[in-house]
C-alpha cells in the first residue's frame, strides 16, 4: 500500500490506476517529514519572536529557457512571461552547486520552456545527478535523438513527454507542430524505451497529456499510442488556467468526459499504466484552501532565471512576489535573504487569498492541500512506512 499523502474527496469517479510504487496523482511530502518539521520550528520561533532558522525548498522545478518550439494552444507559458536573461554556464554551475549545498534534493526540468533548447541540457542533468540531486525532465522531445539520450537517460530519475494528442493531424493542431514531428517524437520515444531496455536503466519514461475538454476526441488515441510505444506510464491531467480565465478552460465539462477517461485508463497494460490525475480534475479549478504553504518546500524558477513561489506568478504583475534572478546573484544568497522569507510569510498569511490570487491547479497545490489539512489538524502528516515510492524527490 502506498504511504503518500492523497486526497481522494470525489468519490464519483473511479481511483486511478497506479504504477507499483508510484505517485502520479497526490505528494510525497510525508516522506520528508524533516522538512516539515523544519518548516513547523520556524513557523513556531516566528510566533515566539525568536530567530527563525530556513530550510531547503524538496522540489525545485525550472527551465533552462523562456524558448519553445511548440504553440500548444492552452500552454499557461504565455501567461508568464517577464524579463528574460540568458542562464549561462557559469550560472547554472554555480545554482546547481548550491542547490547541492543547501540540501535541495530534486530539480524537474519543466517549468516554462523548452529545456532542450538550451545547449546546456546534457550538462545541467549529468551535473546535478553528479552532486547527489535527483533530476527529471519534462519535454515536447522533438530535439532528441539517439546520442543525446544515451547520455541523459542514465542521470534521469524520470523523462517525461509532453503529447497532448494520439494523432498525427490533431497533434499539430493542439501543439502547433507541423504534422511531420509527430512521427519524429514517436520514433525518439521509443528509442528512449529501447535504451532503458538495453542498458537496464532505473529511469521511467512517461507521457503526459495536458487535457481540456474541447480535446475529449484525442483521450483513447493518445492512451493507445502510449500503450504503442511502450513507455512505464502515461499521464491524462488538468488544463491549468489563471484567476482571470484567460485560457477559458470549462472546468464544468470534465465529468462530462468521466466515461471516456474511464477507458482510458482501462487501456493498461503489465508494461504501460494510463493514469488520470482524477484529483486535480475533480477539483474543477477550486480550492479548499487560502493560505499557500508549498512554495518552501517546492519552488519553481522561469527558464529567464527568475525566483518566483510558483509559475503563475512569474509574470511582471505579480512582481511583488518576486525574489530575485539567479543570473542576477547568486541562488545561495537569493534563498537566504530577508526578502526569500517574507514572500513566503505573505503567502502563509492572512493576506493572502489562493482562492481568489492566483491560478487554478498549480505545481503546488497537492502540497497546499496536504500542509492546510495538517495545519487545521483535519489530517495530520505523519512519517511514512513501507517502501520508497518512484520519483521520491518529486513531492
Amino acid at each position: 500500500m502506498q504511504s503518500s499523502v492523497r486526497h481522494t474527496s470525489h468519490n464519483d469517479v473511479s481511483p486511478a490506476q497506479e504504477l507499483q510504487q508510484m505517485v502520479l496523482d497526490g505528494t510525497k511530502i510525508n516522506y520528508h517529514t524533516d522538512r516539515l518539521a523544519a518548516w513547523e520550528r520556524r513557523c513556531g520561533a516566528l510566533a515566539a519572536g525568536l530567530p527563525a532558522e530556513t530550510f531547503a525548498p524538496i522540489t525545485i522545478d525550472m527551465a533552462l529557457t523562456r524558448k519553445c518550439d511548440a504553440s500548444c494552444w492552452f500552454c499557461y507559458a504565455q501567461l508568464q512571461e517577464n524579463d528574460r536573461h540568458e542562464i549561462t554556464r557559469e550560472v547554472i554551475d554555480g545554482f546547481l552547486q548550491d542547490s547541492a549545498r543547501m540540501g535541495v534534493r530534486g530539480i524537474s526540468l519543466v517549468s516554462d520552456g523548452e529545456s532542450l533548447l538550451s545547449p546546456l541540457y546534457v550538462r545541467v542533468i549529468q551535473m546535478g545527478s553528479g552532486l547527489g540531486i535527483s533530476m527529471a525532465s519534462g519535454t515536447n522531445g522533438r530535439l532528441f535523438n539517439r546520442a543525446k539520450l544515451e547520455e541523459v537517460l542514465p542521470s534521469l530519475t524520470y523523462l517525461r513527454l509532453n503529447f497532448s494528442a494520439g494523432t498525427p493531424a490533431r497533434y499539430s493542431e493542439i501543439m502547433g507542430f507541423k504534422p511531420e514531428v509527430y512521427d519524429r517524437v514517436c520514433a525518439n520515444i521509443r528509442d528512449a524505451v529501447a535504451i532503458k531496455g538495453r542498458r537496464n536503466l532505473p529511469v521511467t519514461i512517461g507521457m503526459q497529456m495536458v487535457y481540456e475538454p474541447r480535446d475529449a476526441d484525442q483521450l483513447l488515441p493518445f492512451a493507445q499510442l502510449a500503450v504503442d510505444l511502450g513507455v512505464d506510464y502515461a499521464v491524462i491531467k488538468h488544463c491549468s488556467d489563471d484567476e482571470y480565465g484567460t485560457l477559458d478552460v470549462q472546468y464544468g465539462k470534465y465529468k462530462d468526459t468521466y466515461p471516456l477517461l474511464r477507458e482510458a485508463e482501462a487501456l493498461s497494460t503489465k508494461q504501460t499504466q494510463v493514469v488520470v490525475k482524477w484529483s486535480k480534475i475533480g477539483d474543477e479549478g477550486r480550492r479548499d484552501y487560502s493560505r499557500c504553504y508549498g512554495p518552501p518546500f517546492l519552488i519553481q524558477i522561469s527558464g529567464s532565471g527568475l525566483v518566483a513561489p510558483c509559475g503563475m506568478m512569474f509574470n511582471d504583475r505579480y512582481a511583488k512576489f518576486h525574489i530575485g534572478n539567479i543570473c542576477e546573484g547568486r541562488w545561495w544568497d537569493i534563498w537566504k535573504s530577508d526578502r526569500y522569507w517574507e514572500v513566503m510569510g505573505y503567502l502563509a498569511s492572512d493576506n493572502f487569498d489562493a482562492r481568489s490570487m492566483c491560478g487554478a491547479l498549480c505545481l503546488q497545490h497537492m502540497v497546499n492541500q496536504a500542509l492546510d489539512g495538517h495545519v487545521k489538524g483535519l489530517q495530520a502528516i505523519t512519517p511514512a512506512t513501507g517502501p520508497e515510492p518512484m520519483h521520491l524527490n518529486f513531492v
